[in-house]
């Protein structure tokens, strides 16, 4: 009997081990397991409010698992992002992340992580468009004044934005290339930090995501001069704001994109479980009433799988590579 255990135990630890990880997929999710959203920004960030919205839209689908959001902020996102490329492929712990995925590569020369190579592309969930602000006292009330306002203050313009890397930093990068104005950078750690010192007359303009601007605007608590799509937005505070485009920067557009993530080698059936929690929730009446009333545009496009996800990813990272490159703004 012992020869036979002897030979009996390694086989079956080698069969358990051949055994393909998504023959396990029929048990995903367990009822007593949390999935986990690492947003890799600050709470409170625009980038957190779609994370808390999503992971409660993905609840129900999942049937009814625990779904929670746990920031992991730093380093332009680079430290979060690499806690879920690290993490164990089984489903649990998921990213959320916006842009950065397509400049990381770019703006940080050495990465402890493969944007293109150690994620599963799970599907795309927003696009949201980016405002462009500025303080209450600015002199400009429109976007022809601000034009004059800026040529006549070269050299004396602050630009806040919320980090290399952030959203806003990648706005006000491509609109000083558009506009060929250089403008004073003021980096702060996260949206929020930037936002008081806008209100508080501490820096001229910020672009930022409206996810993150709509209620300020709203409020009159700053000034709103454009937005940074092709075609004027329907958000009621947003809807009298004319575009850059039409502005006479032909073509300038810039939306801020989120995206869901697991660990490269996640079981393609666990994939499909969440790409199809995914899909329900983008549908899910509450969530899409939360989204549109922020001015973001819930994903319904071929983005929404998980293929047209990685394929708009690439061509991204392509697209900001340049840009940054022209700009010299690296990170490390």
């Amino acid at each position: 009997m012992r020869k036979l255990l002897q030979h009996t135990l390694p086989a079956l630890a080698l069969a358990a081990a051949l055994v393909p990880a998504g023959a396990h997929a029929e048990d995903f999710p367990a009822k007593n397991k949390t999935i986990t959203i690492v947003v890799p920004y600050a709470a409170g960030g625009p980038t957190d409010r779609v994370a808390r919205d999503l992971a409660e839209a993905l609840r129900k689908p999942l049937g009814d698992v625990s779904v929670v959001v746990d920031n992991t902020a730093g380093a332009g996102s680079t430290i979060g992002t690499a806690r879920v490329a690290r993490a164990t492929p089984d489903g649990y712990t998921l990213l959320l992340n916006h842009i950065s995925m397509a400049t990381m590569p770019s703006m940080y020369r050495k990465l402890p992580f493969s944007v293109p190579n150690d994620f599963e592309f799970l599907g795309m969930v927003n696009d949201v468009p980016m405002t462009l602000i500025g303080r209450p006292t600015l002199p400009p009330n429109n976007y022809k004044e601000l034009s004059a306002w800026i040529a006549q203050n070269k050299g004396n313009i602050t630009l806040g934005h919320a980090g290399l890397g952030s959203a806003s930093h990648l706005c006000g990068l491509l609109y000083q290339s558009t506009i060929k104005v250089e403008m004073t950078p003021v980096p702060y750690k996260g949206t929020a930090p930037a936002m008081t010192d806008l209100i508080g007359g501490q820096i001229d303009l910020l672009c930022d995501q409206t996810t993150n601007t709509t209620g300020q605007i709203e409020a009159k608590k700053v000034k709103a001069y454009a937005v940074t799509t092709l075609k004027r937005l329907q958000t009621p505070a947003l809807k009298d704001l004319p575009t850059l485009d039409e502005s006479g920067l032909k073509n300038f557009q810039v939306t801020i994109w989120h995206g869901l993530y697991a660990p490269k080698g996640t079981p393609a059936g666990v994939q499909k479980k969440l790409n199809d929690a995914l899909k329900q929730a983008l549908k899910d009446p509450e969530f899409v009433k939360k989204q549109e009333g922020l001015g973001a545009v819930i994903v319904t496009d071929g983005r929404v799988d998980p293929a047209g996800h990685k394929k708009f990813v690439l061509a991204e990272i392509d697209k900001w590579g340049a840009i940054i490159k022209a700009a010299g703004s690296y990170a490390d």
